[in-house]
Parts: structure tokens; C-alpha cells; sequence
């Protein structure tokens, strides 16, 4: 269940950065996109938009103006759905999923995780 994060930061009191460290110990396999390349644990951030292949959920750290230049990319991945976590929710970006079929939650990723809802 491959997991990309919108929004990775190296910054260790950041909620991006605690979900890819909590879905890596969950055994979860992480790709991640962020302002600047880095590696948390072992996952490898980058800054552009690469096409990957199976990607079951999208979690969001970016605010919805800060989405802008992601939304037709989130849609061409076909990812089964997509978490708004706390300040990153997007009307656009949830009728564009909803129009191609794409579940969307607003949710927490760190609390779904911890709760065995994820």
C-alpha cells in the first residue's frame, strides 16, 4: 500500500514528518515530495513531480493554495483516495478525485495510524 506525502519536511516537529516516520514503522512504503530534497528515515524527499506506478493513498501536509500546482498530478497518479489532514482541505481537489472516482477523508493521518483505521 504505497503512500505518497505532499508536503515532507526534514523539520522533526513538523506533522509531515512524524506520518512518514509513523507509516515507515507501520512497514508502509513511503514516496515523498517536498520544498527541498532530504531523507526522513529512509525515504527519500524530492521536489518534482515523478509518475509512480501504485499509489494507494495521497496524504496532504500543503494547504489548499499551496495545492495549486499539484492537483492535476495528484489525479493523474489514480490513487485510491486521498487524506486531507488538518488545513489542507480543497473543495476543487475533492470534486476533481470525486469526478475520477477517488475517495477523499478528511482525516488525520497520525491518528488513523495509530488508531488501526489507516
Amino acid at each position: 500500500m504505497k503512500t505518497l506525502v505532499i508536503g515532507a519536511s526534514p523539520n522533526p516537529s513538523r506533522y509531515a514528518y512524524k506520518a512518514v516516520k509513523q507509516l515507515r514503522a507501520n512497514d508502509i512504503e513511503v514516496v515523498a515530495i517536498g520544498k527541498r530534497e532530504t531523507i526522513i528515515e529512509d525515504v527519500q524527499v524530492v521536489k518534482e513531480k515523478p509518475q509512480y506506478d501504485d499509489v494507494h493513498t495521497v496524504t496532504l501536509y500543503l494547504g489548499a493554495k499551496n495545492q495549486e500546482e499539484y492537483l492535476n498530478y495528484i489525479i493523474s497518479l489514480k490513487p485510491r483516495r486521498i487524506i486531507f489532514n488538518p488545513g489542507t482541505y480543497n473543495s476543487k481537489l475533492k470534486e476533481m478525485a470525486k469526478h475520477e472516482g477517488i475517495e477523499t477523508l478528511e482525516d488525520c493521518t497520525l491518528i488513523m495510524l495509530s488508531s488501526g483505521d489507516y
